[in-house]
């Protein structure tokens, strides 16, 4: 593409840069207006620039993207209610020998979940769960967090709904979920192994080494207390308009007083017409000395009880079938999104597919969807929505395609030259410019010119744009979302708080991204 007339040049380069700062530093002095309404101010300036026009703007909103990533992420809430998390989280803990092992398998299980349930949603459920393991092991923070989320931003690599940057590779490409899956996969599994090793390799002194007994009787936390987190969304998350005070003390709720109070007043009765009638007879002489009998008065105490245990069974019956009814709707929450990934790998359209699973899900909890659809990232949507018309914008400039011109003929992935050029342009505009427009931006440029050489290269340019892409999240702090999530979470955790440093990121994060990178570049197919 030519570039355009240069007031679009400049005026695009200029809507650009905004959008980019705002996104990169959410909290600028200058204009702290956060992300999405960053990326919404981005594309009404392309508009009111003339950079492009209100119908290119709406067309450049793909609508498939945001489709799969709202359907993941209301599967993801339900989930959470079905105590998914939970359990994930009591596996970092379950028989647990030493700090190593549980290193590796905060890394296994990022991974997996990462895959499953996207990276974000694996942080901002996990975080919590890792410092407060970390506490009762008595173990320095850091290798775990940072085991965390790299190991979430490798995982997340290896299927199309592990990562927003992925979903718009998978739709783009029209690559099938499971030659997505196939195609990384290798790549994920060793990739997630040498990131596991290259942590150990850096802190294994510092695992080896336990607290003072003082400092790990005063430090140590409950079985309890690591498996009572629940799903914090932490920004994701809007106020539920559930009442709280109800739910966590029933029994002095209204309703719950009202509702027993029926048993209370029959019994109370019965005792008094009991109580009366034994009196009446004894003033009558029909009992002996005018006492009442003790036949009498058993059997007045008696009623009591009897209605008592009658209530307490009836309440037990009711509990037991409670409990019976939340199994059967956790199994099928599980065989719903086991259904949806089988269906996903079949082929059909990942889009619709996410959405009916979601949909079902909203069906089978036969109540108000309202509180679970709070949850959901919205805000999320609406940023990407402004990302896409920007970058969209930014196209139209010419800039991105000059750019890649120059860069072409030494970027070949027919050369292994070529794909380490490739792979360094990807992970330098990764963190420079954020994963997902980078993918927006050099997509279908990268796929249009291997596509030149074969089909199969074309494909295999895409994964490695997925690969390299995600992968680059770990080199710094500030290279994904996921990073920047469990830092926020892992300061902000209530009596647990520790603050993850820039440097201590960008320590094991640049040897592990580029080592990381370079093997599973070799293991792409």
């Amino acid at each position: 593409m030519a570039m355009a007339a240069s007031y679009k040049v400049v005026l695009g380069s200029i809507a650009f840069a905004i959008f980019w700062v705002l996104a990169v530093f959410p909290a600028v002095p200058f204009l702290p207006v956060g992300r999405t309404a960053g990326s919404m101010l981005g594309a009404m300036l392309m508009v009111l620039f003339r950079v492009i026009t209100p119908d290119d703007a709406y067309a450049a909103i793909d609508l498939p993207i945001l489709g799969l990533l709202f359907g993941t992420m209301v599967v993801s809430v339900y989930l959470e209610r079905a105590d998914m998390f939970k359990y994930l989280g009591k596996l970092l803990s379950w028989k647990s020998k030493g700090p190593k092992d549980l290193l590796c398998r905060i890394c296994l299980i990022s991974a997996i979940s990462s895959a499953l349930f996207t990276n974000d949603t694996s942080c901002v459920i996990l975080t919590e769960f890792v410092l407060k393991i970390a506490r009762q092991h008595n173990l320095p923070p850091h290798p775990f967090l940072l085991a965390l989320a790299s190991s979430a931003n490798i995982g997340s690599s290896a299927t199309p709904i592990g990562n927003p940057q992925n979903l718009v590779i998978a739709v783009q490409s029209k690559i099938s979920f499971g030659g997505f899956v196939t195609g990384i996969l290798p790549a994920m599994l060793v990739g997630v192994f040498v990131n596991a090793l290259i942590l150990l390799i850096m802190y294994w002194r510092l695992l080896s080494v336990q607290k003072d007994e003082e400092d790990a009787t005063s430090e140590v936390v409950g079985e309890d207390d690591v498996s009572s987190h629940r799903f914090s969304p932490a920004t994701m998350s809007h106020l539920s308009s559930l009442n709280f005070e109800e739910i966590l003390d029933p029994l002095s709720s209204p309703s719950h007083i009202n509702g027993n109070s029926t048993h209370i007043d029959t019994l109370r009765n019965r005792v008094n017409a009991v109580n009366h009638d034994e009196i009446q007879r004894a003033t009558d002489g029909s009992i002996g000395s005018g006492r009442i009998s003790n036949e009498s008065k058993e059997a007045a105490n008696e009623i009591p009880s009897t209605e008592s245990f009658a209530v307490q069974n009836s309440e037990q019956k009711e509990s037991k079938k409670e409990r019976l009814k939340n199994k059967l709707w956790k199994a099928g929450v599980y065989l719903i999104t086991i259904g949806m990934l089988v269906a996903l790998l079949m082929g059909l359209n990942m889009s619709w597919t996410a959405i009916t699973a979601a949909l079902a899900l909203v069906v089978l909890d036969f109540k108000d969807a309202r509180p679970c659809l709070e949850k959901v990232s919205y805000s999320l949507l609406i940023f990407f929505c402004g990302m896409f018309i920007t970058v969209e914008g930014f196209n139209k400039t010419g800039i991105p395609s000059t750019l890649w011109n120059l860069m072409e003929p030494y970027a070949k992935i027919d050369h292994v030259s070529g794909i380490a050029v490739l792979a360094i342009v990807i992970l330098v505009l990764s963190n420079f410019a954020s994963n997902v427009p980078t993918v927006l931006l050099l997509g279908g440029r990268v796929a249009a010119s291997a596509a030149a050489i074969s089909a199969s290269e074309e494909k295999k340019a895409w994964l490695i744009l997925a690969w390299v892409s995600t992968v680059a999240g770990n080199l710094s702090l500030l290279g994904s979302a996921a990073n920047l999530i469990v830092c926020e979470q892992a300061h902000r955790a209530p009596n647990l708080g520790y603050t993850l440093s820039f440097w201590n990121h960008l320590k094991f994060g640049l040897p592990s991204t580029l080592i990381v990178t370079a093997i599973g570049l070799t293991l792409i197919r």
